[in-house]
């Protein structure tokens, strides 16, 4: 499931920018990248993370700037005045000692303590925290608004789902008579070829009738299609549990394709897959 938040702060001398984004994933993974200095934020941001998210690779991104201070450019003036000074007692005792010296560069002047403006502080762990608790929050509910929409196209295919299973059960009470009359036949000709115990053709006849039922596979789809719209109106993570779910549809229409015998039926067991499989790709956007 995608998601995806920003947040801003300042304080004196500073700004900073929050970003969180997530994308789809089997599992939780969490990236997070804090600024220098900020490295007790890692542990309390990854706890807030996993209390709140069940699922998807979720990257977190601090980015901290020096707040620009007014025409000065971000220099301390009084200090580059007396950094200037510095150096002109400096190169005076050179030349009375009959020393030349060479001027420095404005970069070699800016890198002299006192050239540049003090690095403010950093801003507290803690009030950075509760920032990142109403960022969590954004970005969960822009979550939770994707997961209502989604479930909305997840009930729209099990419905499809549920019509596909009836239309099956049809189309094998359809195909009784065509197959109890193919069982005849069979039955015949077997008779006319050779003599065989009757005992025996009817154990081999039964065992060919249940091969052919499809009346359990049908029942556990009907089943299973209860069981996903319980898990959409349960709310919560539920994710993995549909994942396995559709893991189990598949199995049950995989095996009614290969025990239908009717191309009607088949028709229908292949419609079915397809939907199953529609319903899975939307299930691995599910947290």
């Amino acid at each position: 499931m995608t998601g995806y938040a920003t947040a801003e702060g300042a304080s004196v001398g500073l700004r900073w920018g929050w970003e969180i984004r997530g994308v789809n994933a089997r599992g939780l993974d969490l990236r997070l990248r804090v600024p220098d200095g900020l490295g007790a934020l890692e542990a309390p941001l990854r706890k807030l993370l996993g209390e709140r998210l069940a699922r998807g690779s979720v990257s977190v991104n601090l980015r901290l700037v020096r707040a620009e201070e007014g025409g000065a450019g971000g220099l301390d003036r009084v200090a580059l005045e007396a950094t200037l000074a510095a150096l002109a007692q400096v190169r005076a005792m050179a030349e009375a000692q009959g020393m030349a010296l060479t001027d420095p560069s404005p970069v070699e002047i800016l890198s002299l303590r006192g050239g540049e403006a003090a690095s403010p502080d950093l801003p507290a762990p803690e009030a950075l925290m509760a920032e990142a608790e109403g960022l969590v929050a954004a970005f969960v509910e822009m979550r939770h608004a994707e997961g209502r929409a989604l479930a909305e196209v997840l009930s729209a295919q099990l419905d499809r789902i549920a019509t596909l299973v009836e239309d099956a059960a049809a189309a094998a009470e359809a195909r009784a008579p065509a197959q109890a009359e193919t069982f005849r036949t069979n039955l015949r000709k077997v008779l006319e070829a050779v003599d065989v115990d009757e005992g025996r053709l009817a154990q081999e006849l039964a065992l060919l009738a249940v091969k052919a039922d499809v009346t359990e596979e049908l029942d556990r789809l009907r089943a299973h299609v209860g069981a996903a719209r319980t898990l959409l109106s349960a709310g919560g993570p539920v994710g993995r549990k549909l994942d396995f779910l559709m893991q189990e549809f598949n199995r049950e229409a995989n095996t009614l394709c290969s025990k239908s015998g009717d191309a009607a039926l088949t028709a229908i067991g292949l419609d079915l897959k397809l939907a199953i499989d529609q319903t899975r790709e939307q299930v691995q956007n599910v947290e």
